[in-house]
């Protein structure tokens, strides 16, 4: 008879262990308690907080002391080594002396790892396996056991590879996980070894740790949960060495919303998934990924005239779930592939009225495929397509005209013996019946043009005081040209209540192009403080 233990999926996080073997990632500590805390609010079962001994930040976030209320704190290390008792070894110790009640120890489960990397006997490491599971029991930890290549090492030796898991369940481990250390695993052969495993291991101790290296680890996850696993190892947004983990962001969800099994999230909790995704990404200055299964900015965006037409009338005809569930929104784009619903729909979500208009959407809807016709692309610039839509269905102000700009670029050695090179940017611009003209330096021609336009601009607008220009990005659209192509620009802009925007020019010259989205970042930013 299935008991709740064997229908009930735990959750273990090694976003901070084995996430930050990402090449280019490094946590600090101050890091590490912001997104602990994230996780246990979400109400991760366990989470792996580091490896102490190994490296100064993990020594100063185990020795801060952690109170969770949801998530159970673990640190990871070894077995012993082959040459050491277990009370002598110095890494169990150090992990004994965290005072921490759960620890995760790794050790070979393959026959060819033990003959090649530790070149000791099989004997030896069933021996050591068996004698450090033991001694943290000993203590009074809950041991859980990281078996290591077990995948590779059960396809070379099946009987092998399940003596170490059986002689760590034997010493008294929590969980046995299974590891595809290389993620080479298929996730027919991860169902088909787990389910053999199951027969051998109580599903209630079972685990998988999948790496991404096939971009199957969230399917062989899901594979081991159905042949018996029961915990599930891997990172938020899939962090991890080579080519990441199993990505919990997306595990997570389809457990809980597509599955029968139990769990310890609550559902309400997924809307937590966002922000905390997008909280890492912060933490590491890293670009979060729109097509992100469930979380990204485009994994409910609509395109297509007739998806969004179907959409208008039922989301399910297009959504395989409410975004809203894990913290996302629906996204209408409007492109060249767009109809009128696009127009529609995206006319709603910037509070302007289709109804009050609709004798000029038809019109709006050829302008918009006619700037798309010139390399636009409203579906990276929303705040872009507003712009055009107000003033083609009712106009906009004129919040200012530009007269003329000139860029100049300066390379040259400073009085340091220093190569450097400046940006000096020339505006005339006319405000108000007034023409001004200003001049500005900036460590590059758009940071100067920036520089110039609002240092006239805020005596008149002070809400453009505080803007930021958080993304710049340039895209060439004929190539075929050459130096004389037609180039793409999209700008981010932000202001002080963290409001993001994104605007786009097009142009043969890349300075003229980016004025454009400089421009229409300010009148944007205008048309909503106005």
């Amino acid at each position: 008879m299935e008991t709740d233990l064997d229908n009930k999926i735990f959750f273990f996080d090694t976003t901070l262990r084995d996430g930050q073997q990402t090449t280019g990632v490094d946590f600090t500590v101050e890091n590490k308690i912001k997104f602990s805390h994230a996780l246990n609010e979400i109400g991760i079962d366990y989470i792996e907080g580091g490896w102490p001994g190994s490296n100064p930040t993990d020594d100063a976030f185990f020795n801060m002391p952690q109170n969770f209320s949801k998530s159970k704190l673990v640190a990871f290390g070894m077995t012993r080594r082959p040459s050491t008792s277990v009370q002598n070894d110095p890494g169990l110790n150090t992990l004994i002396n965290t005072n921490l009640k759960n620890i995760c120890i790794v050790g070979k489960s393959s026959s060819y790892q033990v003959e090649k990397a530790l070149e000791i006997s099989k004997e030896d490491n069933l021996k050591m396996i068996s004698d450090s599971i033991a001694h943290l029991v000993s203590k009074k930890i809950e041991a859980m056991y990281d078996a290591e290549h077990f995948f590779d090492g059960y396809k070379i030796d099946p009987e092998y590879a399940l003596q170490c898991l059986q002689v760590a369940l034997k010493a008294g481990a929590r969980w046995i996980v299974l590891c595809d250390t290389n993620g080479g695993t298929l996730p027919n052969e991860v169902y088909d070894i787990v389910k053999e495993v199951a027969k051998h291991i109580p599903s209630k101790n079972l685990g998988i740790h999948a790496h991404n290296d096939t971009e199957n680890a969230v399917a062989n996850s899901l594979a081991a949960v159905e042949a018996g696993a029961r915990q599930v190892q891997g990172t938020i947004n899939g962090l991890g060495e080579r080519c990441g983990n199993a990505n919990l962001v997306s595990v997570i969800p389809n457990i809980i919303l597509k599955t029968k099994y139990d769990c310890n999230i609550k559902e309400d909790n997924l809307v937590l998934l966002k922000k905390t995704s997008l909280l890492l990404n912060d933490l590491l200055n890293r670009q979060p990924n729109s097509h992100q299964a469930y979380v990204g900015e485009n994994a409910f965006a609509h395109k297509g005239g007739l998806h969004v037409s179907a959409i208008n009338k039922d989301p399910k005809t297009y959504e395989h779930i409410d975004p809203k569930i894990v913290g996302n929104k629906r996204k209408i784009v409007v492109s060249d592939q767009s109809g009128k619903s696009n127009i529609i729909s995206m006319l709603n979500t910037v509070g302007i009225s289709p109804e009050e208009h609709k004798n000029k959407l038809d019109h709006l809807l050829q302008e918009v495929k006619n700037k798309e016709y010139q390399g636009h692309s409203f579906d990276e610039a929303l705040a872009s397509f507003e712009i055009l839509a107000r003033k083609t269905l009712f106009g906009i102000p004129d919040f200012f005209e530009l007269i003329r700009f000139k860029v100049i670029d300066d390379r040259r050695w400073n009085a340091r013996g220093e190569l450097v090179t400046e940006s000096e940017a020339t505006v005339r611009i006319k405000v108000k019946d007034q023409e001004f003209m200003n001049v500005e330096i900036g460590n590059g021609p758009v940071n100067a043009l920036d520089k110039a336009l609002r240092k006239t601009l805020v005596n008149f607008y002070p809400s453009l005081q505080k803007l930021e220009l958080t993304d710049f990005k340039v895209r060439i659209l004929s190539s075929e040209k050459g130096t004389d192509a037609i180039v793409r620009v999209i700008i981010e802009t932000k202001d002080e209540d963290s409001q993001i925007w994104t605007t786009v020019g097009v142009s043969t010259n890349i300075i003229d192009a980016s004025y454009n989205a400089l421009r229409e970042g300010l009148i944007y930013k205008l048309i909503k403080s106005n």
